[in-house]
């Protein structure tokens, strides 16, 4: 009858013990606050952003380059394996000469060996007008010879915050070392 005292002593020290010594070691790094005290509190909008992206890729203009490939890329009808570092114009029209309302700024990456299909992480930073300074992020596959590619939108910053949607893109023209893609973004943001 004595034992069972003991032990039942024994295991209330080592509680109290251990989660004394969880206690001390918890960090809080992660804590709930009020979805309003970052302005959620209102409602959604949902914007309809419409621009070009000029990729030039060789000439005196050039905005991508090729910064890694496997040693087949070349040998490869799909370029598999290239990623090509861009910083490309976003224009209003198709006209490279059309104001510049940001930039593309990311890789892309060949990343099908049957289809010339590529990863892309991207950024569109905006540098005109009412969005000056925020950016939507983009993340997905890209099958450049279909007519219309979709995309996710990931997140944005500025008055992008908590964004999601998806970018429409379409090949406008391609010639030389330069092709011309529409975009049509639908985002929802506070």
């Amino acid at each position: 009858m004595v034992i069972i005292p003991l032990v039942t002593t024994s295991l209330l020290f080592f509680f109290f013990f251990f989660s004394s010594v969880t206690v001390a070691k918890t960090h809080r790094f992660v804590q709930s606050i009020p979805p309003s005290s970052l302005g959620l509190h209102q409602p959604q909008k949902l914007s309809h952003l419409h621009f070009f992206f000029h990729d030039v890729v060789g000439g005196r203009n050039q905005t991508a380059v090729r910064v890694a490939a496997a040693p087949t890329t070349d040998k490869s009808s799909t370029l598999f394996g290239a990623v090509v570092m861009m910083d490309d114009p976003l224009t209003e029209l198709p006209d490279a000469d059309s104001t510049v309302v940001g930039r593309a700024q990311g890789i892309y990456a060949s990343a099908s060996t049957t289809e010339l299909g590529f990863l892309m992480a991207m950024n569109f930073a905006f540098t005109q007008g009412k969005y000056n300074g925020s950016s939507l992020a983009v993340l997905g596959r890209n099958t450049v010879e279909s007519a219309v590619r979709e995309m996710p939108v990931v997140g944005g910053s500025g008055l992008f915050r908590f964004a999601r949607g998806y970018a429409q893109a379409k090949t406008h023209s391609m010639i030389m070392w330069e092709a011309v893609v529409e975009y049509d973004v639908y985002v929802l943001h506070y």
